[in-house]
């Protein structure tokens, strides 16, 4: 493992930080305040190639490796954690489980469409505790002859309100007490298809997230991803690399603090001298700084042994948890070194601190990396 990324990583890191501060910063504190998706935003990031990194070119994607991934939505993130939340929703939960899972005829009607970001990807892959089933899905899908017919509703479906494809998790097998799950992928102009009211958050208010209910929604057998009962597992597969991703976004928002607070403290003066020399102050950015910088190692080491085809569901987790921590504790001292202007809207610390806070806890698997951890301890 290399401790030291390549050149042309740090070509691909410089030509999305002048893109990012150009394009993405410029209104990033009027998409918080208006809570807007902009969809012409999210073009711009599909001209640049970054809809489908991950993805190979035959498939219409960059072909390129995770740790390119987590570099662009650590530099998204660093100016506007929403817009890299919606570019790694969109990848991370659509193209993905389509890429990954998906037969020759779903990739070829919708996976190019996916990875060059001219359709815009959601999904609603989180299950609930159903009655006496445990954990399952709120919706269910049925067959009916040569098709499926989906119903059911689900409260917290990532780009509900905006997407033009969604991947869906589905109970199959209605007559067991514990049905298996089943992935789908619906074009959300499908009749039967009912937007419901947006979920508003503290942080990440421009990163959408919708009531969906599904009334008899008629799907053909290849809008199936993978096997029948093999939703969990899907599930699961987009879980370990929503850690490295989440772990990528907290980086990118505590570095964006940091910054932030960092040269705030070399221009503000207190009884006539700059703040960034006293030792309350200087001692805290010290922190900051560390405490960046091993997030930052965890998240490499991740994104390098998927890389490398090595096992990486412990690191990604790990990575996740001590990132998502971190993120929130820089930008809680980011927001005491600029004082009270750190409270006002006009200043980003308030927002860093806000979309910190909610990748932590809401944001995709918040919470579930510590029981992979323990698990796999366990193994």
């Amino acid at each position: 493992m290399q401790f030291s990324i390549s050149d042309e990583l740090k070509m691909t890191r410089a030509v999305l930080r002048e893109f990012a501060e150009s394009e993405v910063a410029t209104r990033a504190v009027e998409r918080d305040e208006k809570e807007q998706f902009d969809r012409s935003l999210f073009d711009q990031l599909a001209k640049l190639g970054i809809t489908g990194i991950s993805i190979d070119d035959l498939n219409g994607g960059a072909g390129s490796d995770w740790m390119t991934f987590i570099i662009v939505i650590e530099e998204l993130a660093r100016v506007c954690a929403s817009t890299a939340a919606q570019l790694a929703a969109h990848t991370v939960y659509a193209a993905m489980p389509v890429f990954t899972f998906g037969g020759d005829a779903l990739k070829a009607l919708y996976l190019k469409d996916l990875a060059k970001g001219v359709k815009l990807g959601g999904c609603a892959l989180s299950l609930t505790v159903v009655g006496n089933e445990g954990l399952s899905s709120r919706i269910s899908a049925r067959r009916r002859g040569d098709h499926w017919e989906l119903s059911g509703e689900h409260t917290c479906v990532i780009h509900g309100d905006i997407a033009d494809y969604c991947i869906v998790i589905a109970k199959t097998e209605l007559k067991r007490k514990k049905s298996p799950c089943t992935a789908f992928l619906i074009e959300t102009s499908t009749a039967g298809w009912q937007i419901g009211q947006r979920v508003r958050t503290m942080g990440l208010r421009s990163f959408h997230i919708s009531n969906v209910k599904l009334d008899k929604c008629e799907l053909f057998e290849t809008n199936k991803i993978g096997k029948d009962g093999q939703g969990f597992e899907i599930i699961l597969n987009s879980i370990d690399i929503g850690h490295m991703s989440a772990a990528a976004q907290s980086i990118g928002i505590a570095q964006g603090a940091f910054e932030a607070a960092a040269a705030y403290a070399k221009e503000r003066k207190q009884f006539g001298h700059l703040i960034g020399k006293q030792q309350g102050i200087s001692f805290k950015l010290a922190d900051m700084a560390t405490q960046l910088e091993a997030a930052r190692l965890l998240a490499y080491q991740a994104a390098w042994r998927k890389d490398e085809g090595l096992s990486f569901a412990k690191e990604a987790a790990i990575a996740r948890k001590f990132a998502a921590e971190m993120s929130v504790a820089v930008a809680i001292e980011a927001v005491q070194i600029f004082g009270g202007y750190g409270y006002m809207q006009e200043y980003r610390m308030e927002r860093f601190l806000r979309d910190a806070k909610c990748v932590e806890t809401g944001l995709g698997t918040g919470g579930m990396e510590v029981d992979c951890i323990h698990r796999m301890l366990n193994e």
